[in-house]
């Protein structure tokens, strides 16, 4: 088997709402995340990001002060920083996926000058990183939105956010030049088609037809990430910028040819997103769709050359499980990342029902590569588990292991048969919150922290046995699975 490349880049990955909390401090605007209410309700709780928002319950959660809204202190890594990072270096992380809060940066979206407490708080960090030669992978949005856009603009919908997201980049690309070389644009991009609200910040009271916000939304936002990928060309000549997909690998029920027709449909709405990003235009299989669906894109006269100019140089993608398409919709269903699929008799599932599908992750890994013929690097995977304190203070979590071991094998194979793979960023290399549910005891770090689903806890960090499983085969790079 081909080994990993020598400069391949092993890491993990957080987000700033669900790690960083230090809500409002220093400055910090209110996001979209910071309006997420944890309950123990579970016919509430699965994907309550997926639910459409208003103004008036946007409204009602910035005024409720007896919710439990765990975005809002995440694992107080705003305060901890110094020690997850050292706990990092210990596995021997090459990079580290994080992303910056664009509200911690311009609090109300729209300010003409940046926050300077929330630009030297990231300075702190990188420069944390790279005291230990952690390469920062830096999100410039992720799964949060400057609340008070969504409120006077309803956020992406509206082309004036474009300018907005822009200049918020180009202080970014300005102020880390020379600490920062890795770059996305937006994590998980497909998520503005499922909700509105999380990276869009859409509300249901402010459009008539929320799909075709959605998706006039969604070419904001494309236009936006080719402008940005554009600066940073211009402005770090060194750096290398990414696009984001949520990976939702669809294979056919039956080689009955509706279903595999249904696999053909299910990549076309997945990969539209990244065909913009990474082709510069919009394929032509969406056309019918926008037919169908009554849906007009406007367009100023320049925006399929900014399309044309702005293509990101590698595409990064997160890939938990597979899923089934079917032209029968009957049959039993499981749960997902994003979206829900039929029940896939061959392969197991997670504590939530995901399916744990490694040979999947090789199969995507050739589809994307075949299809686009630039870098891959995969900034999310992992196992979501209930993890258990032993009576010793150990955390014995083989589960994730086992799932860790079976997908970097597959994607081992990918690269002996000629897929070009960066890296991999294991997802909530530290325990977090939840982005779907917004609670803590869906776990998937080699690091477990001490808090529970309201928050209480001493917020200790502790290693897990996949910490040091991990740091094996990172100083190993990637030899040694055992």
């Amino acid at each position: 088997m081909t080994k990993f490349p020598k400069n391949f880049l092993w890491g993990g990955a957080v987000a700033a709402n669900q790690w960083e909390g230090a809500f409002l401090e220093d400055g910090k605007g209110w996001s979209t995340a910071d309006t997420a209410l944890y309950t123990d309700n579970p016919d509430k709780k699965s994907f309550s990001i997926l639910q459409p928002m208003t103004t008036e319950k946007v409204e009602a959660a910035m005024k409720d002060t007896e919710g439990i809204y765990p975005k809002r202190y995440g694992i107080d890594a705003y305060h901890h920083y110094k020690e997850d990072i050292a706990l990092f270096a210990e596995m021997g992380f090459k990079t580290f996926r994080l992303s910056i809060s664009w509200p911690r940066i311009f609090p109300n979206g729209d300010d003409l000058e940046p926050n300077e407490a929330g630009l030297a708080f990231y300075d702190e960090l990188f420069d944390e990183c790279l005291k230990y030669g952690i390469e920062p992978l830096v999100t410039i949005s992720h799964y949060e939105f400057p609340l008070n856009l969504a409120l006077t603009r309803n956020g992406w919908e509206s082309r004036e956010t474009i300018d907005d997201f822009v200049r918020y980049a180009k202080v970014l690309f300005k102020r880390y030049q020379g600490k920062v070389k890795y770059w996305l644009t937006f994590n998980e991009i497909n998520i503005i088609g499922m909700t509105g609200y999380l990276s869009g910040g859409l509300l249901a009271d402010k459009t008539e037809n929320m799909l075709q916000a959605q998706f006039q939304a969604a070419h904001h936002q494309f236009i936006a990430s080719a402008l940005t990928v554009k600066a940073c060309h211009e402005m770090l000549p060194d750096a290398q910028i990414g696009c984001m997909l949520a990976r939702q690998e669809s294979y056919p029920e039956t080689s009955n040819p509706l279903d595999v027709m249904e696999s053909v449909e299910a990549d076309h709405v997945n990969l539209f997103y990244s065909d913009v990003q990474i082709r510069g235009y919009y394929p032509r299989y969406m056309d019918k769709f926008f037919r169908d669906h009554d849906i007009t894109i406007k367009k100023e006269a320049d925006d399929d050359e900014i399309l044309k100019q702005g293509t990101v140089d590698y595409m990064s993608f997160s890939y938990y499980m597979s899923n089934i398409a079917s032209h029968d919709v009957s049959g039993e269903e499981t749960a997902g990342n994003l979206l829900g699929s039929k029940k896939n008799p061959y392969l197991a599932a997670s504590d939530w029902g995901w399916q744990i599908d490694p040979v999947g992750l090789r199969i995507t890994l050739h589809k994307l590569y075949d299809r686009y013929q630039i870098p891959l690097f995969i900034v999310e995977n992992g196992l979501g588990a209930k993890d258990v304190v032993a009576e010793d203070g150990k955390i014995h979590d083989d589960y994730r292991i086992d799932y860790l071991r079976d997908h970097i094998t597959e994607m081992a194979k990918a690269i002996d048969e000629g897929v070009e793979l960066m890296g991999y960023t294991p997802w909530g290399c530290i325990d977090l919150i939840s982005a779907s549910t917004s609670e803590m005891s869906k776990r998937y770090g080699f690091i477990y922290v001490d808090q529970d689903d309201k928050g209480q806890g001493t917020l200790k960090r502790s290693r897990k046995d996949s910490f040091y499983w991990y740091k094996e085969v990172i100083a190993t790079n990637g030899e040694n699975l055992a």
